[in-house]
Formats: C-alpha cells, sequence, structure tokens
C-alpha cells in the first residue's frame, strides 16, 4: 500500500491554494477518476499519476474542515504511503515484510491474511497483522456493484505491544480494483474504543455531478452535534 514525500507535499501545497477549497485539482501529470461520498462526514477522491508505476492509485480524504489524509496504493492494494498534510507525517512500506497483502488473493480464495510492516519519517516501525474475508455478499450502492468483506488488524510497535485493534466490514470493488470503508471497531492501547461508518453513499465519475467535490455531504451535522455536546 507507498511512494515520495515530495509528491505528497506537492498536492498538499496545490490543495492549500486560495480558490481551489470547493473543486480538487490534482497535480500536473495526473487524473482525478472518481469522488466518493461517504458516511462519517468525509468526501474521497481517487486519481492516478503518469509517473507512478502501473497499477498505482493515490487518494486524497477531506473532511469538514479540509484535506486531512493523503494515501498511495498499488494494484495489489498494498498501502504503499500513507500521509497527514496537516502535521507532515507519512508512513511508508517496508518491502521486506512476511507477508504483503494481496488483492488478487483475495479475488481468487475469498480471503487474504497479511503481516507487514511500516516506517514513518519520523522511523517509527509498525507492525500490521490481520486478514480480509469476502462474506459472499454483494450490494449496489448509487450503481456501483460492491462484494462485503469482513477484517480484522491488530498493529504492534517495535516491541510487540498492541496499539490498535480494528475489526468490522468494507466493500471491495473488482472494477476500481480498491477496498472502500464500512462500519469497524476500533480501540488503542489507552483503553479508547470507537465505532465508525465510513460506508460510501454516493460516486461520482468525471461529467457527473459532485465529481471533484471536497464538501462532504453526509453525517456532517451529527458530528458538529457530537462535538458541541462533548465540549459542554
Amino acid at each position: 500500500m507507498m511512494g515520495r514525500i515530495t509528491a505528497l507535499s506537492g498536492l498538499a501545497l496545490i490543495l492549500a491554494a486560495p480558490g481551489l477549497a470547493a473543486t480538487f485539482t490534482p497535480p500536473q501529470g495526473c487524473q482525478l477518476q472518481s469522488t466518493v461520498q461517504n458516511r462519517g462526514c468525509s468526501v474521497v477522491q481517487y486519481y492516478s499519476c503518469k509517473a507512478d508505476p502501473a497499477g498505482d492509485q493515490r487518494s486524497a480524504i477531506f473532511g469538514k474542515d479540509g484535506l486531512r489524509h493523503l494515501s498511495r496504493i498499488d494494484a495489489e492494494t498494498r498501502w504503499l504511503e500513507s500521509s497527514d498534510p496537516n502535521t507532515g507525517l507519512a508512513d511508508f512500506l517496508v518491502e521486506r515484510s512476511k507477508d504483503h497483502a494481496s488483492f488478487t488473493t483475495l479475488l481468487e480464495t475469498g480471503r487474504d491474511d497479511f503481516d507487514f510492516w511500516t516506517e514513518s519519517n519520523t522511523g517509527e516501525r509498525l507492525r500490521h497483522v490481520g486478514q480480509d474475508v469476502l462474506t459472499g455478499e454483494k450490494v449496489e450502492i448509487d450503481g456501483e456493484t460492491l462484494e462485503v468483506t469482513r477484517f480484522q488488524l491488530k498493529t504492534y510497535d517495535a516491541t510487540g505491544a498492541v496499539l490498535i485493534e480494528r475489526s468490522g466490514q468494507q466493500f471491495i470493488s473488482r472494477k476500481t480494483a480498491r477496498f472502500y470503508g464500512g462500519v469497524e471497531t476500533q480501540s488503542d492501547w489507552t483503553g479508547q474504543r470507537q465505532e465508525t461508518n465510513d460506508s460510501p453513499v454516493t460516486f461520482a465519475f468525471p461529467g457527473e455531478e459532485g465529481f471533484g467535490d471536497t464538501e462532504p455531504q453526509f453525517d456532517c451535522d451529527q458530528l458538529l452535534t457530537q462535538l458541541l455536546h462533548e465540549r459542554a
């Protein structure tokens, strides 16, 4: 599921420029492929770049406050790189890992187990162990046929201590060769536990309404109400 920090930084600068808040404009040499509005007040821009290896896909996630996450995956949906443009923190796949994620294996066998490492630009190394399983269920969302998955994931620090545990349901698309969010539960080493729903609601492709829109449309009022309640 990673690439050059310079490319990520360049994208962040473009998106931060005045006048580009409402419509996503990818860097030169890149082409926007789709815009997906999700539950949980987020919208994702999916795009590809000519300079990347064939099959690589990039994404930019926007929340109510703007751009919050950048990532790049390869044809096997390996998490090559992930970046927070607001903090500058970036994580990169460690090629020498025990068992990388494989979209091909998932499609052919119905299950993919993985065990891989990532390393941040601050030197932190994390191990990610888990599995994705096809449930056999298919759904149609805004005209797109998606397949339902179940997953489990544990993230460990370099000493072997569990930092984060995640489990839940996601979606995959054979057409776009990628995962989309769903309903999941997450807990961390502090004991904090949360449930989220990032399921896709609408898909917009070139020429369609909402294509390139960076303003999330779903569940934002709900999140604002929750935030105001927490601050009260």
